[in-house]
């Protein structure tokens, strides 16, 4: 979403030649540069300017380190500022209170409310919270049973409410049945309109008043642009925020909501939807998102995903084959495709790379389906098919396809995939990242 961005910020970093000492005169055209990545990202002009006024109070007078370029010693004040842009530091949720916390979610129709009150309440389920979600939106057609659906699929208890029923009268309810069944969080889904209007600030504003939530969340879509700044004024002027969800951060818009949310409601972005998956809700970490932004990649939370769903004794399992050169087989292949897909594929796991590395496969192009269809041709496979690939021949291949719903050529090129995926691994004992990723191109499933 912000790849423009990190490119013209990436171009500043090599305008910037020799000097000791960041000055004015070096620095009016890197700033300008800035003020134009910024405008194309479709951040708002007010916090564009107030931006680029605090860049170059913060780098005018900058040393540069010895082993720094200017470029660099700019682009880490540009850093800097950008993580304060954004709040600084990641802010958890507050939950200090008499159960249940209740946590109000606000927003306009189609910023994925609903969607995102389900995503929130897997998160906190997790972290074994007692979780009850509720819909107060009365308006909208089948809002209360997509509701009742995801909160099936996430786990966590639901109570039915009734189009016929007030949104005050159904909040009040809720957070009475909440305190009965010992529930620690109550999260409360709300009617959004297509734009602003005065009864549905009304509405809101009542809903607030009798929840008393310790958290009031406002979600807002992160390729509306500058109408996301418009809307989050109205709400800021309605509702005490405490915080901000963006989603579809990981859409094709320019992405200037997630540089000017935080400026214009002064609450902090807690969270960030970075897929359409149920578990597409991560922690926001302003210093993270500027690192991205800066081509610098985003490894902890890589680690971070590695560490939630890789299965470790799995892992061990493989790196002593790996280190062997023994035994991999294609059940090992499928598991490591599972455990790729659960971190987001391979284009998730390339965008949280550094620029660097990432551009070691940048052209590499990745269809999903693919991958899943790799998947139904080994699980057509016999268990000593997947352990001795050798063995399947022309009747078996066709059998295995037929199984699979694909063509003999897929199983084909599966199988060729596997030999060369089983050279990368010795590659990998052998080599570094950088040859590895070289060698991935035209080897891992749905690459090409």
């Amino acid at each position: 979403m912000l790849e423009n961005l990190t490119e013209r910020l990436s171009r500043v970093a090599k305008t910037l030649r020799g000097e000791a000492r960041l000055t004015e005169a070096n620095i009016s055209e890197a700033l300008r540069e800035v003020r134009l990545a910024l405008l194309e990202a479709d951040v708002a002009l007010p916090v564009v300017k107030d931006f680029v006024g605090r860049l170059r109070e913060k780098a005018i007078g900058q040393e540069v380190l010895g082993s720094l370029t200017p470029g660099q010693a700019f682009l880490a004040v540009v850093q800097r500022e950008l993580t304060a842009l954004m709040g600084g530091t990641a802010e958890p949720l507050a939950f200090a209170t008499q159960p249940p916390a209740v946590i109000l979610m606000a927003g306009l129709q189609g910023a994925g409310k609903t969607t995102t009150a389900a995503k929130l309440a897997r998160l906190l389920a997790g972290d074994r919270k007692k979780v009850l979600l509720v819909s107060a939106d009365v308006y909208r057609p089948a809002a209360i049973d997509q509701l009742r659906a995801l909160a099936q699929q996430v786990g966590v208890d639901f109570l039915p409410t009734d189009p016929a029923e007030k949104p005050v009268d159904i909040a009040r309810r809720a957070l009475d049945h909440a305190r009965r069944h010992y529930q620690d969080v109550l999260i409360v889904d709300t009617a959004g309109r297509l734009a602003i209007d005065a009864e549905m600030m009304r509405e809101i504003a009542e809903l607030h008043a009798a929840l008393k939530p310790i958290e009031t969340l406002f979600v807002v879509d992160a390729m509306q642009g500058q109408d996301a700044v418009n809307t989050a004024r109205a709400f800021r002027d309605t509702l005490p925020l405490t915080g901000v969800i963006l989603t579809k951060l990981d859409g094709d818009a320019r992405g200037g909501a997630a540089l000017s949310v935080r400026h214009v409601t002064g609450a902090p972005i807690k969270f960030a939807g970075v897929s359409e998956k149920i578990d597409g809700l991560e922690v926001f970490h302003p210093e993270r998102m500027a690192s991205r932004i800066l081509g610098m990649g985003d490894v902890l939370t890589l680690i971070e995903e590695a560490h939630r769903t890789v299965d470790v004794e799995q892992a061990k399992k493989l790196a002593k084959k790996v280190k062997t050169g023994k035994g991999f087989d294609l059940t090992d292949f499928k598991a490591q495709i599972t455990q790729m897909r659960k971190m987001g594929g391979i284009a998730g796991m390339l965008d949280k790379l550094p620029a660097e590395l990432a551009r070691a496969a940048q052209s590499t192009q990745v269809d999903e389906r693919r991958i899943a269809r790799i998947e139904g041709i080994i699980d057509s496979m016999t268990p000593l098919e997947r352990t001795k690939p050798e063995l399947i021949k022309a009747s078996r291949k066709r059998r295995i396809a037929t199984g699979a719903g694909v063509s003999v050529q897929e199983v084909n090129q599966l199988l060729n995939q596997f030999e060369q995926t089983q050279k990368m691994m010795k590659m990998v004992a052998k080599g570094g990242l950088q040859k590895m990723m070289r060698g991935m191109k035209g080897i891992l499933p749905g690459m090409r």
